[in-house]
Order: C-alpha cells, then structure tokens, then sequence
C-alpha cells in the first residue's frame, strides 16, 4: 500500500511513463483488479498509477458508495482491502488516523505525530496558521488544505535561518514542505507543510507532492523547489530509518 500510494501521488505529475520505483507489482495488482471490474482499460494495466488509474480507483471507490475524500483516487486502506479480496493481501497499510483539534485546528493523529517530531528535532514550539479539512477557508490555499495532511505554520518572530531550519525539520519527518512569501501570491510570509502519502489529501496537495518529488515548488507555475535539500522520506520511512 505504501509504494502504490506515493506511485497515485507521483506517476500523474510525471512529464513521461517513468515508474516510481518500488511500486509496479503492487500498482499492477491494483490495476489488473480494476481492470477485472470493467474500470480500466487493459492497455492502461501498465504499473504506472497515471491519471487514469487515479480516475478508474476513484470510480471504484465510488462503486463502494464512499464520497468525498473517501473518493479521492487515492488507495484507502477499506477501499484496497475490498480490492483485494481473494486477490492479494495489502501489506504496508497507511492509516490518516482520527480528526483531533490541535493549536485551534482540526489535523489528524498522523498530521499530528509528525508535527510533534519535528518540534522536537527543531527544540521548539511551532504554531499552526491554517488546519487540514477546511474546504473554502483561504481561497489563497487553492484547495490545498481542502483534505487532511496540510498545514500552514507561522514564521512569525523566525529570523531567515530559523525558517529554514523549521522547514528542513518538516522535510525530514515526511512533510513536502515549503517558505511562502508574499512575492509568490496575495499571502503572508509562512511555511506550507503537506504531509507525503495522507490518504485524505485532497487533489490539489496530491499534485503538491508529486511536484516535491519532481523538485518542483508545489505552486501552479511548477517553478524549481526552493528549500533545503533533504532525503525526500514519508512518515512511515523516517520511522523505520
């Protein structure tokens, strides 16, 4: 489940059918069960989770009456586990977790864990500017912090190389995340952070982290990434490191 999930976050940003590495057996699995239920073409049946994969697993989620973030194409673990039924057995599970309230803001238990381990890399607090599950909150957001998996931290009081230190620390524990200025858009100086393979994202911060991948900046330009430079790890790697 792990290398299919970053394959539907990677593989639809990709400028070519390059395959995210780790992840064509299981994508082919997923594929081949789509494929069986009349949801995908064969010749799509190819180990890249493309936007018509995305598209096809989004349409079976529907099939299951799930709506919403539920239905972002992306493989949940309910939805995969019916999937897979007398068909392959899913290893790797990524769970979101429950919503909890955190700093005034509604994240999840997995937003949260690794918010709290990069405060404690950093040795200090930081404090939320925008949640997750806030469809319409900031239209600056662009959808972005639509689903779960994002926030928005303030810089307020961070001198330059505070801020970067914040955002390698965020890198580091499976965040794509980014310095916001106001030159980019109409918002203030602040640190976007989308967590790497939430299940709950919406499809705005799913591109987000297929930009990150590519080494893009995860706005619409698709300029070059400007942060610090780290291995690029999701929650669950940085745990097993």
């Amino acid at each position: 489940m792990e290398a299919a999930v970053k394959a539907a976050q990677i593989d639809p940003r990709r400028p070519d059918n390059t395959l995210t590495p780790g992840a064509k057996a299981g994508v082919l699995l997923i594929e081949q069960a789509l494929r069986d239920r009349r949801l995908l073409d064969a010749k799509w049946v190819d180990g890249y989770f493309g936007t018509t994969t995305v598209a096809a697993y989004a349409n079976y989620q529907k099939s299951l009456g799930l709506t919403g973030l539920d239905a972002n194409g992306l493989p949940g673990r309910t939805s995969l586990t019916k999937l897979g039924a007398g068909r392959f057995k899913v290893t790797g599970a990524i769970s979101p977790g429950t919503r909890v309230s955190t700093g005034g803001f509604v994240i999840n238990t997995r937003t949260r864990s690794m918010l709290t381990e990069a405060k404690r890399l950093l040795g200090r607090d930081l404090k939320l500017d925008q949640g997750s599950y806030n469809p319409g909150g900031d239209p600056t957001s662009a959808g972005t912090h639509d689903g779960g998996g994002v926030i928005d931290i303030s810089v307020k009081g961070m001198n330059s190389a505070t801020r970067t230190a914040v955002v390698r620390a965020l890198r580091q524990v499976g965040f794509a995340a980014w310095l916001r200025n106001p030159q980019q858009d109409d918002w203030p100086w602040h640190i976007h952070a989308t967590a790497i393979s939430d299940t709950d994202l919406s499809s705005q911060a799913q591109h987000q982290i297929g930009d990150y991948y590519l080494g893009l900046n995860g706005l619409a330009g698709r300029g070059p990434d400007d942060g610090p430079k780290v291995t690029i790890r999701t929650w669950e790697e940085y745990q097993r490191r």
